[in-house]
């Protein structure tokens, strides 16, 4: 049983450190937002983590898993990824005084607009469908593991990557004070296009892909 949670740690470090479209968004909305909406950023990644690893559990990802619902579901991800970077890329900035523990003067949203935008930034990427129904399928192969073991990996494989995120949260914060107003700009400016590259190569893939197929 420990073995299996030593397993779904590891996992759960490497996922963490994907570099994908939550990784810099976590980061850019901590220092923007602050520590707690960076956290319910990542909250809302966890749960939409845990409905792919539900689904698939159950079978349900075998429809999602389709070339044909990949494309539809690749294609509306990408459009949502694309979206979120051109609001971040124009986002206009305003600090009160640099090198301070003072907020950044924002109008943040509640806790629910980023649970929301977490969830579905990370549920409509086709590839962690994939990615999900892979990691589910070598266990499921496996003929001497049992409901239980199976739920302790993913508890430690799903800890892990919250905490991990959370520890992203916490040290961007820590770096805010020393942002300015011309480095936030750019903050925005950078995360912004590698959330549109992402949606744009998220787009692409599934076309191609369905065109090569």
């Amino acid at each position: 049983m420990f073995l299996y949670l030593i397993k779904g740690i590891l996992l759960g470090i490497t996922v963490a450190f994907l570099i994908g479209p939550s990784f810099f968004t976590i980061i850019q909305t901590s220092i923007y937002r602050g520590f707690r909406s960076g956290v319910f950023l990542s909250f809302g990644v966890l749960l939409s983590d845990t409905t792919l690893i539900v689904l698939s559990y159950i079978g349900l990802l075998g429809l999602l898993s389709k070339e044909s619902n990949q494309v539809v579901i690749g294609i509306i991800g990408g459009t949502l990824l694309i979206i979120f970077g051109i609001v971040t890329l124009t986002r206009k900035p305003s600090v009160k005084t640099p090198n301070t523990d003072q907020a950044i003067k924002v109008n943040s949203p509640g806790p629910l607009t980023y649970i929301t935008k977490g969830y579905f930034m990370n549920i409509m990427n086709p590839f962690l469908l994939i990615f999900w129904v892979s990691v589910m399928s070598v266990f499921s192969s496996k003929e001497d593991i049992d409901k239980s073991e199976i739920i302790i990996f993913f508890i430690g494989t799903l800890s892990t990557i919250f905490v991990t995120d959370v520890i992203k949260c916490y040290v961007a914060k820590k770096i805010k004070r020393f942002i300015t107003e011309v480095t936030l700009l750019w903050i925005n400016r950078f995360v912004g296009l590698i959330l549109i590259g992402f949606g744009l190569a998220l787009i692409i893939k599934v076309i191609v892909l369905k065109d090569v197929a």
